[in-house]
């Protein structure tokens, strides 16, 4: 398996320092983002982002997927129809982003019923939101077909999706090879066991985010360090390698104090390291 961060991970620094700090760090690749403004950004020119993939190369650093927070703004199972379209619109663009940058995968939330820590007022029928989801990505396989980009969807605290059989079934009934799961070790363990959700999987899942967290704490504030968590790590890898994923596993951290910052990019390339056997 290959070696990622997430460019979340870092605290506010140019792209060029990212990538120059992730290579320092071992990192292989860096996770992009794709944000209303910024270096990669939904305004962002193709000039622009060619000149992107160049500083990742010239560092050494790889592009293999493109993330974005906008889907906590947009969703694809809103209410309001507008904001549904721009939702779609959205994974258009990510698409067409992520085919310059040189990127394999992008990483899609399928839409929301609640999220408590974003507009926590803002509820949608369960059943309206799985047939609105179901809808707008039976719509967007084909670009994502056409763009030669998988769109993987990632599992987070929406309420939607909740379990592993359930987004397997719901994969499936989408029926394409581009759409597949991006799925996140450490959002699940809330209320379940992510070698239970990898083993049904299976072939699926298209990326992986490695995260830890703490059961105890509960809430979003239980998210920590990597291998400081009740993350089931041996077992994971375990159920990553009985399913066949030998792709590339990205770290999503929470950089909390400016002076920890880089700290944290080094420790967590270690302790990816012992995950992976590499030390």
């Amino acid at each position: 398996m290959k070696k990622g961060i997430s460019v979340w991970s870092f605290k506010s620094q140019s792209l060029a320092e990212i990538f120059n700090l992730a290579k320092k760090a071992g990192f292989e690749g860096v996770e992009v983002a794709l944000d209303e403004s910024g270096e990669v950004s939904l305004s962002t020119s193709e000039k622009e982002l060619q000149n992107v993939k160049k500083k990742a190369s010239d560092c050494g650093i790889m592009l293999y997927s493109l993330a974005s927070g906008l889907y906590w703004k947009y969703w694809l199972t809103a209410d309001c129809k507008a904001e549904r379209e721009k939702a779609k619109d959205i994974v258009k663009k990510q698409l067409e982003t992520a085919h310059v940058l040189g990127a394999d995968t992008i990483l899609v939330i399928p839409g929301c019923v609640n999220a408590d820590f974003e507009n926590p007022e803002k509820i949608v029928d369960y059943e309206t939101a799985y047939l609105r989801s179901l809808d707008a990505l039976n719509e967007l396989k084909s670009y994502a077909e056409g763009a030669g980009v998988s769109i993987g969807l990632e599992n987070v605290w929406n309420k939607f999706l909740t379990s592993p059989v359930e987004m397997r079934e719901f994969i499936d009934k989408i029926a394409s090879d581009y759409v597949g799961s991006y799925f996140d070790v450490g959002n699940v363990l809330f209320n379940g066991y992510p070698e239970h959700w990898i083993r049904i999987l299976g072939k699926r899942i298209k990326k992986v985010h490695f995260k830890d967290y703490r059961k105890a704490a509960g809430g979003l504030h239980g998210f920590t360090d990597l291998l400081a968590g009740d993350v089931n790590y041996p077992e994971v890898i375990k159920a990553l390698k009985e399913a066949g994923y030998d792709d590339w596993v990205t770290a999503e951290m929470i950089p909390v104090y400016n002076y920890y910052a880089e700290t944290l990019i080094f420790n967590t390339s270690a302790a990816m390291d012992k995950i992976l056997g590499r030390k």
